[in-house]
This record gives structure tokens, sequence and C-alpha cells, in this order.
């Protein structure tokens, strides 16, 4: 204000009078007009330099254009004026002419020297229509050969060219001269450089910058004018106006509800309002002093002092919080602030952002905890959510009949710790696995007493907490954990155990924290009752499977053998595998796979191999046997049609192998199964190949073809299932190649050995289907324990037959068994003679501690035994046999069948025949 009075002088009443008066007074005016004129921080000055620019841009804009207009003409001109001068060339009189004369160069070389210092042109060149020059101003360079292409020029047309030469920017125009027939003899080229025509800029340049000049004078009278006006109108303004003006700002400036701060470039404060005052508790008479003895937050003065433009920059001032926006002001510094008074802002704000952060940690409860139906990692995601964003430690506990998958029962039993997380690992907690269980007046057993959580804000204060294990506690406490919510996991209307929330760094639980609590233990609850009813019937399952499939197998002399089931993760499947004992020393194995998982499969599973075994004891062939094993499954899904079930079988596979250690010869079959892989004694790994059948129940009665191979002793043949080589994003042939390699691997190992290496190599990241695995390595029966006669068809040779049989069972130390086994090899060779056809043949097998008779004839016709009346004269020989033996019965093949007897060697067998004898009689 006192500054602007300097320049409004004021007379009575406040009447404007000239502020100087004379001559003198008007030269010092223009004086000043002038200097302001030229200072650059006065608007006339600024205005007067915009102008300058703006003229100057103007003027080099012109001359610029210009220059590239006269070179863009003086190139055009340049063109014309070699193209005039080539084609008058060409076409003068006697051009054409000279140019087929015998020496062009003479005729033409005068005149095109003339031409050119004529015209101004730097040269003319005429040159034959293959290239070689006749003419040019430098004689060296004629008849030199020109490498430029006039296609163009020989056509009829003008060609024209610019290009840069040692004397600058030029131009070289071609045509052809031509016969009176139109056949061209030639070609002219003149070139003319671009600077030699006349330029017009400099004729232009000087009318340009005149007008330039007249431009700048008149830009600065403009603005000397614009500057007296200015001068002019702000010393008509009077004082009283300006105080009035200056007491509106005030007004406005101590009304308004927020903080107003102007300070210097030095940091001295000028200006404050009432607002401001009243928020930095500032002293009356603040103004003048500097910004950092004003008693403000070293923070805040500092902010001051820097000068820099923020906005909205929370400060602490007492209980308040301020909200500081800052812009410097003026060349010489200084800056305004403003302060905003945030506190109650904030605090809603805050607990807005609590609360939105505990609804997103509900949605991600949602999405994060339940992902498997497993209890243990159901607890675990439970634990991982909560902590650290709602609590510093989390821990689980279930009850023990819900860890078994069992139904919680109504009384108190002992929980179980499943889960446990924090911020840090060494907390005094207990760790998973400790077997809690809870006091009566313990908080969390009064949570799981009322089924409500338990607000626990002082451990410290806790009696019934502290009881439960005082020194336990007492760590608990002095490790800084300091609050709890103990809140009961409950689904159903059943209690499933205890989730507890505990805090150590964050502030204590509060009741607002209750809601979110329950509400995730009641999601977890929900998910871990649903992974317990899974455990229930996973396991279930899991025991009927395992009760269906053969708990231990039989020791057999021709096989040793070694084998695995897995259950599938998701569930329970229908992979069976069996090994069966046959006449003769002979073993099945079989391994068959039911479509689909679930207890279906599984009894569907027991069905089949129940249906086997009986199939296996009428000693059918395999190929027969998959054909029975398909009308089985036929009639089950027919069934469960007609039942209304849906849940049909839809197809299984099976493989059926017998092996006879006699002969190495093993007879296969399968119906949609993976072919076996086989093992050889030198460790090499091959993939036989047996003809496939459709799967059983899908194939429509299509026969089922059967291959047999030649196995050496020590020979391992591996029959799976497909979960062991296929596998979700796996190709088949890739897990084909992995077995392979993994059988490879296990060169001299044991069939149990086997099994283990191939599922390591194989199941690294687990399966999604049940694998049935089944490693059997062969034995060849010794030679000297197999006895073979061929029986003529006559009754008389009998005797010699079972003479020499005697004599054979005395070289195995059998003769106490001699007698019985004549008793039963007479009785089926005598039947095989009487009521059989040729060929008959006896073989003796001493196998383990059983020896085994076999009597083949060529009739398929099959004895039946029966109980004789005390009248009839026979019909008694079977009733023996069956008597006399452990077991019997009769097997088909090609050629007709054999009858078998196999009598055990544990103990003697004539004790037990007096008895049989004294019996009958």
């Amino acid at each position: 204000m006192g500054k602007l009075r300097q320049y409004l002088p004021v007379g009575r009443r406040g009447d404007r009078v000239p502020s100087e008066a004379g001559p003198e007074g008007q030269r010092g005016s223009a004086g000043r007009r002038v200097l302001s004129l030229l200072n650059p921080r006065s608007v006339a000055g600024q205005v007067f330099l915009l102008q300058l620019v703006v003229v100057l841009l103007l003027i080099v804009t012109a001359v610029v254009a210009i220059v590239i207009q006269d070179r863009n003409s003086a190139i055009q001109e340049a063109g014309d004026r070699s193209l005039v001068a080539a084609e008058s060339f060409a076409k003068a009189p006697g051009t054409a002419e000279a140019m087929q004369s015998d020496d062009p160069t003479a005729a033409l070389q005068p005149h095109a020297e003339s031409v050119r210092k004529r015209t101004g042109v730097d040269y003319v060149v005429a040159l034959s229509p293959y290239g070689f020059r006749w003419t040019h101003p430098d004689p060296d360079q004629i008849g030199e050969h020109v490498s430029a292409s006039y296609g163009e020029a020989l056509e009829g047309e003008p060609y024209q060219t610019t290009f840069d030469s040692s004397l600058g920017k030029a131009v070289d125009s071609t045509v052809a001269v031509f016969d009176e027939e139109g056949t061209a003899v030639g070609l002219v080229t003149v070139g003319v450089t671009v600077d030699k025509v006349t330029s017009v800029v400099q004729h232009q340049l000087p009318v340009l910058f005149a007008a330039g000049g007249v431009a700048l004078l008149l830009a600065a009278g403009g603005s000397a004018l614009v500057s007296g006006r200015l001068r002019r109108q702000t010393r008509g303004l009077l004082p009283v106006e300006m105080t009035r003006m200056y007491e509106h700002h005030d007004a406005v400036l101590h009304a308004v509800r927020e903080g107003v701060i102007i300070t210097d470039g030095d940091g001295k404060l000028l200006l404050v309002n009432d607002e401001a005052r009243r928020l930095l508790a500032l002293p009356p008479k603040a103004e003048g002093k500097p910004v950092t003895a004003l008693g403000l937050s070293p923070a805040l003065a500092g902010l001051l002092e820097s000068a820099r433009a923020v906005t909205d920059k929370v400060f602490l001032a007492g209980d308040l919080l301020l909200a500081v926006s800052l812009r410097p002001v003026g060349p010489k510094g200084g800056v305004v602030a403003t302060l905003r008074d945030t506190t109650e802002l904030r605090a809603l704000a805050g607990r807005a952002e609590v609360a939105g952060g505990r609804l997103q940690l509900l949605y991600e409860a949602g999405t994060r905890i339940g992902t498997t139906l497993d209890m243990k990692r159901t607890a675990e995601e439970l634990t991982e959510v909560v902590v650290p964003r709602f609590a510093d430690f989390a821990t689980v506990e279930l009850v023990e009949p819900v860890l078994l998958g069992d139904e919680p029962t109504g009384a108190r039993t002992e929980m179980r710790r499943i889960a446990a997380a924090g911020i840090r690992e060494e907390a005094p907690l207990n760790p998973v696995g400790t077997s809690l269980r809870y006091l009566s007046d313990n908080p969390v057993s009064v949570g799981m007493t009322t089924g409500r959580p338990v607000l626990v804000p002082h451990l410290a204060m806790a009696d019934g907490w502290r009881a439960q294990d005082p020194e336990q506690t007492r760590k608990v406490i002095e490790y800084g954990i300091h609050s709890m919510i103990s809140v009961p996991l409950r689904a159903r209307g059943q209690l499933l155990g205890v989730v507890e929330f505990w805090r150590s760094e964050q502030d204590p639980f509060e009741s607002d924290d209750l809601f979110p609590a329950e509400e995730l233990a009641t999601r977890a609850a929900v998910c871990i009752d649903n992974a317990r009813r899974y455990t229930r019937e996973h396991t279930t399952a899991v025991t009927l499977q395992r009760s269906l499939l053969p708990s231990t197998l039989p020791e057999l002399s021709a096989l040793e053998v070694g084998h695995r089931y897995l259950p599938a993760q998701a569930g329970v499947g229908g992979d069976w595998y069996d090994v069966i004992p046959l006449p003769g020393a002979r073993v099945a194995l079989v391994v068959g796979d039911v479509v689909g998982h679930g207890l279906h499969a599984a009894a569907t599973m027991g069905r089949l191999r129940t249906a086997v075994h009986n199939f296996a004891s009428l000693d059918l062939s395999p190929d027969e046997l998959l054909a029975h094993l398909d009308d089985v499954i036929t009639r089950i899904d027919q069934d469960a049609a007609a039942e209304g079930n849906t849940e049909a079988v839809t197809g299984a596979t099976c493989l059926y192998a017998v092996y006879d250690p006699v002969s190495g010869r093993c007879v296969l079959a399968r119906a949609g199964h993976p072919g076996p892989a086989l093992v050889s004694p030198d460790g090499s790994v091959t993939f036989p190949d047996i003809p496939v059948a459709p799967p059983l129940g899908v194939g429509g009665g299509l026969p089922v073809e059967t291959a047999e191979l030649r196995l050496a002793a020590d020979s391992r043949l591996v029959l799976y299932t497909d979960g062991l080589i296929e596998a979700r994003g796996r190709d088949i042939d890739i897990g084909l190649g992995m077995l392979r390699e993994a059988l490879l691997r296990t060169d001299g190992a044991t069939p149990d050995g086997t099994c283990r290496a191939v599922l390591d190599a194989m199941l690294r990241d687990g399966s999604s289907d049940d694998i049935a695995l089944l490693v059997a390595r062969t034995r060849l029966l010794d030679p000297d324990r197999v006895a073979e006669w061929e029986v003529p068809d006559d009754p008389a040779a009998v005797s010699r037959i079972r003479a020499e049989a005697t004599g054979r069972l005395e070289s195995w130390g059998l003769g106490e068994t001699a007698f019985t086994t004549e008793l039963i090899l007479s009785e089926l060779v005598t039947n095989a003679i009487r009521y059989g056809a040729s060929p008959i043949s006896l073989r003796l097998l001493r196998d383990g501690d059983s020896l085994i008779c076999e009597v083949g004839d060529g009739t398929s016709t099959s004895p039946h035994l029966r109980r004789a009346a005390i009248t009839d004269e026979g019909g008694r020989g079977l009733f023996l046999v069956a008597q006399l033996s452990r077991r019997w019965g009769t097997r088909y093949t090609d050629r007709g069948k054999i009858i078998w007897a196999e009598q055990s060697l544990d103990a003697g067998t004539t004790g037990g025949l007096g008895a049989l004898l004294m019996a009958d009689l």
C-alpha cells in the first residue's frame, strides 16, 4: 500500500493533481516512459519483447521460404535450359547425318562446343546409341563409354536427372536423335549447373528486411503508447478506493474457515489470518517473526522455509491433523500456505479403511479357504489368511473323531492342534500335533460350551486362561502376546474344533473384531466339515476296495510276484490285480480296470474279481475267460438299467495271462487294456505286441485273440493299469517311454524292488487315477521233476506205465506215496483207455509240496463224480481219486482234455488210504 502511494500524490480532499509540472517534468516523464519500455519486467517491456520475437520469426520464415522457392525454381529453370539445348542440338539440320558419318567426332565436336559456349551450359555431349562419347568439352573423354541407362531416351522420351557434381547440384537432359526411318542413331546429353541460373533472392532480401524494421518501429511505438496509458490509469486510482479494496480483501481473508499464512523470501511471517492463528496457536504479534520462532513443529517450519510446492501434506499440530498446501510466490521468494483441519475426516476415513480391510479379508477368505478336501490343509489356509492382516498368530484345533472323519460326539473330547501360523516361528504356543484338553473355566472352553466367540483383551488378567498351564501361559505373556479371540468351529450344530486368534504387535482385540473372527470361523467350519465327510467316504471306499483286493498272494514255485495298488488322489477307483494258481503248476496273472471312481466302481471291481476266480477254476483259456467276463459286465449294466440305476459300469478293461513253468509258455489276451512290458534276463525292455479287443461291456461280442510268449527264466513280466502311464498333459507314448527308462534302471532288482522303482520314477507329482502294478519274475520247473509217457491204447499197458511211474517216484525219494499214486494213475489211465481216444499221455510233476498226476486223451467228454450204490460193481474210481488227492479236475485243450489230480507231500497218504478203506467197509 505504501509503495503504491508514492506514485499517487494526493491534493486537498483527495483531488488528483499532476505529479510533475513544466518542461523539466515532461522530459523526466518521457525518460521514464522509455525506461519503462526497455524494462523487461514491465508490461510494456514484455509486450515489446513478444512483438520483437514475432516480427523476427516472420522475417526468418519469409527468408527461408523465399530461398527454398528460389532453389526449386533454379532447378526447374536449369532443367528447362538443358532440355531445350539438347533438343535443339538433336533436331539441328545435319546432326543425324553427322552421327551416321564415318567420323562423327570431327563433324560434331566443333558444333557441340559452339552451342555450349553460346547457351552457357556446362557440357554438350553426343553419344552413340551404345553409350560411347563422340563429343565432350574435355577431348580426353571422347571415345569413353558412359555406363548410365538411356533406355527411356532411346524410346523417344527425354530423360532428365538431377545429381550432385563437383561444381554443385546439376541437371542433365538426354534426348535421342532419329534418322528419317525413325531409328535412333545417337544421343545428345546436356548438363547445366543450378548455380548458373540467376537467383532473385538477393533482390528481395533488402525489401524484406526493410519491412521488418518498419514493423519493429511500429511495435515499439505501440508498446510505448500502451505503457503510458496503463500508467495514467493506475495513477487515477484514489487512495480511499485502494484502502477500501484492501479492507475487503482483509475481511475475506479473516472470514474464511481455512488458515492462510504468507511469508517472504527470508522466511519471515508477513500475514496470518485468524483461522491459521487458531490452528497453530500463534502468539498475538506473530507477524514479522521467522517461522522457526513461532513454536511450530520442525517438519512444518522446515516446509514453510523450503518454499517448495506441496498439496494436502498432513502434519500433526497438537491434537489436530492439518492438511497443508504450499505455493511459492514472486521471484524474490516467499510462500502462501493454506491449512485445513482434517482430524474428524481422518478419523472417519480410518474407520472406513478398517471396515474395507475387513470386507476384503472376508472376501479373500471365501476364495482361499477350502480349496481342497483336506481338513489339515483347510485349517492351514485359515491361518494363512488371517496372519498378519487380522492377527499376529493363529492356531486351529479339531476334536479327535473329526480328524478320523467320524461324526463329532456331544461329549467333551480331546482336541489336537492341526495348524498354526504366525509372524514369527519361535512363539511359545503349543506346536502342531499337540493334544489339548481345556479346563471348564478356560475362555476357549467357555466359547465351545456357549457356541459364541470369546474375547480376552488382556491375557495377563485372564485367570481362567492362565490356570490352564501357568508355566506355558507365563511364557506366552512374556513373549508379548497380549490379547486373544477364541471362536468355536461349528457346522450343522456340531462342534468340530476351535480357532484362536492372537495379537502381540497389533493393538489389542476389540469388540468390533468379534464379527469378522466369527465369520472367518464359520466359513472355515463349513469347509472343514465338507473335508471331514469326504475323508469318511474316502476312507470307507478305500477300505472296501482294499478288502476286495487280495490281501496276500500265494507262494508259487512258478513265479516270484511283487505288487502295488495306489488309490487316486480324488478317490478310489476300480483297478485290481490277482494271481491265481492253476492246475499243473501253472499260474494266471490278472490286471483290470473298471471305468469310473467311487464306491460303485470298487464294488463292481469286487464282482469282476470274483467272476475271474470262478472262470479260472474252470481252467478256461484267456480268450474264453475274457468273453465270459464281457457277458458278466453286460448283464451288470442291464440289471442296473432295469433298476433305474444310472451308475452303470459302461466298460472295463482286463489283461489275463496264463504262465506254464514247465514249458515257459505264456498265453495272453487283453480287452481294451494296456499291453505288458517284458524285461529280459539281460535287462532289455520290450513291449510285446498283444492283439487288443474292445473293452469289456462295449465289445458287442467280438472275438478275443490271444498271443503266446516264450519266457526265459528270470524274465520279468510287468502288468499295469493305465493310471501308471497316462496323466493329464502327458501323452501315452511319453508314459511308455518313461516306463521303459524306469525298467532299464532296475536290472537285477526283485519284483518288489521293481514296483518301488517304477512308482518312484513315474509318480513324482502324484496321480489323478488309481494304479495297479503287478511284476512277476518267471521260473522254469527243473526237467528232472517232470516225467512224461505216451500210453498205448491197450489195457495191458497200464501195469508197465504204473511200474515206470513207481520207479520215477523212488528216484524222487517219494516211495511212501507210490501206493496212492499207483491207485490214482491206474484209475485215470484205465478210464482214458476205456472211454477216451488216442493219443493218451501221462505226466507226473513234482512242484514243491505237491505231486501232480495228469492224464490226457483225445476226447472232450468229461467224467463226473458220483456215489455208487452198495450193490454196484463199479463207479468208485473217481471217488477214490477225489478222496486220495488234495484236489482234482479237468481242463480242456485244443486236442482233447486232461484229467489231473494233485497230492500233498506234507504227510504220507497210506494211512489215509487205510482209514478210507475201513470207512468204506
